[in-house]
């Protein structure tokens, strides 16, 4: 089981078990099989994009493979900056105290991108952060799942359904002011071929 999600507001620690929150968990989900001659299930399998080397599920998950066909595990695998420097991995969040400030505007969940959605079982939870969640505040945090290369942006919040975690990435929007309106960009065809519809 994964570690649980731990928050502190005002210097009290709340503990939260969670659940990845999928499209089967709320509509259900039907899985399609496939059977060979003697009605034995069949596995799938894919073939690399030059035909040389048959790739099993959760093969890609474990690793990659070069273009001359050589497998190197995720372990080995380095990020780089723009610059072809190593960029520091971001440890994991889970199990690790993350501190909640005052409770962010709602625009900032609004703003961003999702990415994953958690259902939270709360093991262990402060009486004053309960009742913000209960008078409908959202609060900011970092988490990151797993080390990698970039934390996400999380959102605490309930509902009459529960406790949830929202993550993904923030965007940016771009406006545009009324006394500017968008200039409008033609661009000729030049295709010869387009039939004269006239003509007919």
């Amino acid at each position: 089981m994964a570690k649980p999600i731990l928050l502190s507001f005002s210097g009290k620690e709340s503990h939260f078990d969670h659940v990845k929150l999928d499209r089967s968990k709320l509509y259900g989900k039907r899985k399609r099989v496939a059977y060979d001659p003697e009605g034995k299930e069949c596995s799938r399998h894919s073939l690399t994009a030059d035909g040389r080397l048959v790739i099993k599920s959760g093969m890609t998950a474990q690793g990659y493979f070069t273009d001359e066909g050589r497998w190197i595990p995720n372990k080995d695998l380095v990020g780089m900056d723009s610059t072809g420097k190593p960029i520091p991995l971001v440890p994991s969040t889970l199990g690790v105290v993350q501190e909640l400030s005052t409770p962010c505007l709602p625009e900032l969940l609004l703003d961003l991108k999702p990415t994953t959605v958690y259902m939270l079982d709360p093991s262990e939870l402060d009486s004053a952060l309960e009742e913000q969640l209960v008078k409908g505040s959202i609060f900011k945090f970092a988490l990151n799942y797993r080390s990698d290369y970039q934390a996400e942006t999380a959102f605490l919040l309930k509902n009459d359904q529960g406790y949830f975690c929202v993550v993904g990435n923030p965007t940016v929007s771009e406006w545009c002011e009324l006394d500017k309106p968008a200039v409008e960009v033609y661009q000729e065809d030049d295709d010869a071929d387009d039939l004269d519809f006239d003509m007919f």
